[in-house]
């Protein structure tokens, strides 16, 4: 499998449902960060590194539209569709004790969220 390099890529949940949260990825050497929103999710982050295969181990917090705060790790796997859509399957641990795990997939970049300096209080 080819290593990804995530900057500038679009992700959303698995089937891109309607109002399903958008990320916008970066990356720069193994530094990895994205901002994150859309549907429930008013804004996020996501700050982390990549290993050599891919991997991206990070840290996230989050502010749904109701006001509630999700904050935790990840660690997302990347593969590749038979299509050739990258993949990122993700297993997170919440401060709050809850786990899981959820799959996310590259999307076109119409999809991307708002920039992040658009979201004024």
């Amino acid at each position: 499998m080819d290593v990804p390099n995530y900057d500038g890529r679009i992700f959303r949940p698995l089937g891109n449902p309607p109002d399903a949260p958008t990320g916008r990825y970066h990356q720069n050497g193994k530094l990895i960060w994205a901002e994150f929103g859309g549907g429930r999710l008013y804004f996020g982050r996501l700050v982390g590194m990549c290993d050599d295969e891919g991997v991206i181990t990070a840290t996230y917090c989050q502010l749904a539209t109701d006001g509630t705060v999700t904050a935790g790790q990840v660690t997302s796997t990347p593969a590749y569709t038979p299509a050739g859509t990258l993949t990122l399957t993700e297993h997170y641990h919440r401060l709050d004790g809850a786990t899981g795990t959820s799959v996310i997939e590259e999307v076109p970049p119409s999809l991307a969220p708002p920039p992040a300096d658009s979201l004024r209080g």
